[in-house]
């Protein structure tokens, strides 16, 4: 049985801390969390959505900081899971919503709460600063870490698998 190939990717999935941020957890004097985000991914976000392609958040954390980045994009709400106890489940649910098959859904994830999605998709990915085991379940790993433009880097490599990658 041959591997999905990556050019059929349809959806995008992330993780957050670790892959959308460096993992940092910054609090404020009254406990009030924030997040650093780089804007290349923000733009590989957005290049990939404009190319009539989805992209999904499993997140096992929740904050207002993710909301407030997310807003930009127009990813809908119902594929944005935060606060995911089990990663897998949560796949379920953006499966339901979309009607899009596994093989069909990349995945990018850094660390071991993201294997269990990582499994059934049909092209799993790793940042460069992933932990071993993450790293090798993915049939691609970025060059770049986690929060530091890993995301735009699965983008490109995915846009660049189907023939669409161009700054024209």
């Amino acid at each position: 049985m041959s591997q999905p190939d990556p050019k059929d990717t349809q959806l995008l999935v992330f993780d957050v801390d670790g892959v959308l941020t460096d993992g940092t957890i910054n609090l404020d004097d009254h406990g009030v969390e924030t997040k650093r985000f780089n804007v290349r991914d923000g733009f590989g976000m957005k290049l990939w959505m404009n190319k009539g392609f989805q992209i999904a958040i499993i997140t096992g954390r929740s904050g207002e900081a993710l909301k407030h980045r997310l807003a930009t994009f127009g990813i809908e709400d119902e594929l944005i899971i935060q606060g995911s106890g089990n990663k897998s489940e949560s796949l379920d649910k953006i499966l339901a919503h979309t009607g899009i098959d596994e093989a069909h859904i990349a995945y990018l994830g850094d660390d071991w709460p993201d294997l269990p999605a990582m499994r059934r998709v049909g092209y799993p990915m790793a940042v460069a600063d992933a932990e071993p085991e993450v790293i090798a379940k993915a049939r691609y790993i970025t060059t770049r870490k986690g929060g530091h433009g890993a995301a735009r880097d699965a983008i490109a490599h995915l846009l660049e698998c189907k023939g669409r990658y161009s700054p024209e």
